[in-house]
């Protein structure tokens, strides 16, 4: 619960006003018992109207107070359950956009977004809830304990000796509720991740008519979350179960005995009604606190399971903006200079994805890079971004080490369109003024223009203010590339990088995107992941990559005569447009 105490420590004022109130409203529950002594001994006993009136007067200012206690006490502890577990999300959240691409690749992300929702919401219910009524029958069992050897020492040396009873199951149970809670934790996070991965991919699921599978396979997954829950479940209700019996068990006993001290005249009936009383309440809250245990057991195996995803360190330490890395001159040429680059992703020792790259790319070049599935074209691409830390070598950029430069100082030169480009849920507008939130209307709807998607922007129901679903869903593969272009456009970074798509693309797509590339790459540095013949002549220079090793660099003529691998590649994998 470290996570959460440190989360707490802004709102010091807000625990400690949520505190008071506690006390106060504990206090007031056990004075109750001293205003009935008064009732049955003065009251009732006497046979006085006045000595009554004034004890349920009494009675009734302790109720008053502790409404108003009552109120304060849950506005102040639901507001801190609201309030830590918004400051925990925003934390979560900032790590993780931060961490590299390698860790989701290892992680399931779906997992991380049910630990994201799912624990949260676990803390949100214990911390404005829960805590609250542990405190508050943690306080009543303490204060019960004392005002019960006050009232009649002799009876609560009897109540004293079933305690050690009820504390050893909850000892024991309580250790196994936690256990247990971590593993249903992460059985639901199971369940909830099979069900976004499915549903995210729907259209291959009907396609391959994969649903009884995946019924079955749904169905072991619920069954074995439900299984933890039933133990877990199982082990909190032999807890309270044996807590309440044990307790309420000894105030039985502690009724017979008073009465026959009342009937022997050695104890008044007030003061056995005031020991009932808070007997009652002590076993009360024993039993209740022996079942929040299991709430708080859980709610500490949900705060581990976020106190892991914060403590994942970056593969690789980079340094800030404000902490004074290095600086790109002013403007940004795009001059790349890759000296001895290698790399192994992580998990792969014995699958080089690059090795010993040397590679010298001029300001405003377009340099295709070509070369057979795993040849390390896209590697290439994450190390220019540093989405990883190469192993050996460096990359220069306007003669700047890019590994001192911060990641946003960096990646500002780069403008990226991926070969299925990435939508998210917004209007068009919105995904487009992606790459610069700032951007005007007249910004966004002129790098649409170039783009060759004003027209079909402009055919959807509501223009440039149509929502997207999730991933573009509803737009075609052209149109989305032409989103991801006008993105791109709108970025205005010197560098370009170009995991070229239009093979897969009908002819009309095709076309358009092609007239739109003069306008996407002008002025800037271009390297493009080749998958047409076209894009291949219309480069500057081409660079022939195999098993992570440049081969060859040189224009298509030059390639066609010096390089075998090249020359099978344009027969077998270029494509001519046709006419």
């Amino acid at each position: 619960m470290q996570l959460v105490y440190e989360f707490l420590q802004p709102y010091r004022k807000t625990v400690a006003g949520a505190l008071v109130a506690l006390v106060i409203t504990a206090g007031i529950t056990l004075a109750l018992g001293q205003g009935l002594r008064i009732l049955v001994d003065q009251g009732l006993a006497t046979q006085s109207a006045s000595m009554l009136a004034q004890a349920v007067g009494l009675f009734f200012v302790l109720v008053l107070g502790l409404a108003v206690g009552s109120f304060a006490r849950f506005y102040l502890v639901s507001w801190l359950g609201e309030r830590v577990v918004a400051d925990i999300r925003k934390r979560v959240f900032n790590h993780l956009i931060d961490l590299h691409p390698g860790f989701f690749e290892q992680n399931r992300a779906l997992e991380i977004q049910s630990r994201f929702t799912a624990d949260t919401t676990v803390l949100q219910s214990v911390i404005g809830s829960t805590v609250s009524i542990a405190l508050r029958n943690a306080l009543m069992l303490v204060g019960g304990l004392v005002l019960l050897f006050v009232t009649n020492a002799k009876l609560a040396g009897i109540i004293l000796l079933g305690f050690p009873l009820v504390i050893a199951p909850i000892l024991i149970f309580g250790r196994r509720v936690r256990q247990l809670s971590r593993l249903s934790q992460d059985r639901v996070a199971d369940v909830g991740s099979y069900v976004g991965e499915n549903l995210t991919q729907i259209k291959t699921v009907q396609a391959f008519n994969h649903q009884p599978h995946d019924r079955r396979f749904f169905a072991e997954v619920s069954e074995r979350a439900f299984s933890i829950a039933r133990d877990r479940i199982r082990q909190r209700a032999w807890l309270t179960t044996l807590a309440i019996g044990l307790v309420m068990g000894a105030v039985g006993i502690v009724i017979w005995i008073g009465g026959l001290d009342v009937i022997e005249g050695r104890t008044s009936p007030g003061e056995l009604a005031a020991f009932v009383f808070y007997s009652l309440l002590v076993g009360l809250a024993a039993g209740a606190l022996s079942e929040v245990i299991g709430e708080l057991q859980r709610a500490a195996g949900s705060a581990a399971r976020l106190f892991e995803l914060l403590q994942t360190e970056p593969a690789f330490v980079r340094p800030q903006s404000e902490q004074g890395g290095s600086t790109l001159p002013e403007p940004v040429a795009g001059a790349i200079e890759i000296q001895d680059l290698s790399f192994h992703y992580p998990g792969r020792a014995d699958e080089p994805a690059l090795v010993g790259l040397s590679l010298a790319i001029r300001p405003g070049e377009t340099l295709a890079l070509v070369g057979p599935s795993g040849a390390g074209k896209s590697t290439l691409f994450d190390l220019l971004l540093h989405f990883y830390a190469p192993e050996r070598g460096r990359i220069l950029l306007d003669g700047v080490d890019t590994a001192t430069l911060a990641l946003a100082e960096l990646r500002r030169c780069f403008a990226l369109v991926p070969q299925n480009p990435a939508l998210f849920h917004g209007t068009v507008t919105d995904n487009i003024r992606y790459a610069r939130p700032d951007a005007s209307e007249a910004e966004v709807h002129e790098a649409a223009r170039v783009a060759h998607a004003d027209d079909f922007i402009h055919s959807l129901p509501e223009g440039y203010d149509t929502r997207l679903g999730d991933a573009g869903l509803g737009l075609s593969g052209g149109q989305k590339q032409r989103l991801a272009i006008a993105r791109a456009l709108l970025a205005k970074a010197p560098i370009l990088l170009l995991d070229e798509a239009t093979s897969a693309l009908d002819a009309e797509s095709e076309h358009l995107i092609q007239a739109a590339m003069p306008a996407l790459t002008r002025g800037r540095t271009t390297l493009v992941i080749a998958h047409r013949l076209a894009t291949v002549r219309d480069a500057d220079r081409i660079a022939v990559l195999d098993r992570g090793r440049l081969l060859a660099v040189g224009s298509h003529d030059e390639l066609m005569r010096g390089n075998d691998l090249y020359r099978r590649l344009a027969k077998l994998q270029f494509r001519e447009a046709s006419a």
